[in-house]
């Protein structure tokens, strides 16, 4: 399937390799630290560990011999996750779905220490978009699937549109009960 998304998705693998990129992220690199921040099985995190390893996003290094024990590290292909989180993150706070009473997490600039937001920038323009403004178009790589998810989304649109015109038209004209029971 040509599909940057889902070809992203099958790199990490699920919420667990999500998870052990976000704790990367954060600086943690040891197997015990994983499990005690995420509460992953052994099992499962031996195993996502390994996925994510052979798609290049992290790599282990030994840090001793007897017995034998790796840190795990962020690639430069996996250190270009950081953004998702972020995104992931302040549509975790707008969702509430922490459980905390605030956002539990910042994101800083550091050298400023400011407060850091993902946002949407139009590359010819260099304006912000809000999501009002955001529009998908086949790339030069996409493939019939592409084009005919994306044709299929727009009819389904256009079904919408015409669905929703013809509902508020039909909200604006009186009621043939009302009328009558008037005269």
């Amino acid at each position: 399937m040509v599909c940057s998304i889902a070809g992203v998705m099958a790199a990490i693998g699920d919420r667990w390799g999500l998870l052990i990129l976000r704790d990367l992220i954060f600086g943690l690199s040891r197997y015990d630290d994983f499990r005690q921040s995420s509460g992953v099985t052994n099992a499962t995190l031996s195993d996502r560990l390994k996925h994510l390893e052979a798609n290049g996003l992290i790599e282990r290094r030994r840090y001793q011999v007897n017995p034998e024990r790796f840190e795990y590290f962020l690639t430069d292909k996996g250190r270009q996750i950081a953004p998702v989180m972020l995104m992931l993150s302040q549509i975790g706070d707008r969702w509430q779905v922490s459980g905390a009473s605030a956002p539990p997490l910042k994101f800083v600039n550091l050298k400023t220490g400011g407060d850091v937001s993902w946002c949407l920038i139009d590359q010819k323009t260099g304006e912000r978009l809000g999501r009002q403004d955001l529009g998908i178009k086949e790339g030069p790589g996409a493939d019939d699937l592409v084009r005919w998810r994306l044709s299929h989304a727009a009819r389904r649109r256009e079904e919408r549109e015409l669905d929703d015109a013809s509902s508020r038209e039909a909200a604006r004209r009186p009621s043939r009960r009302r009328s009558s029971a008037s005269t």
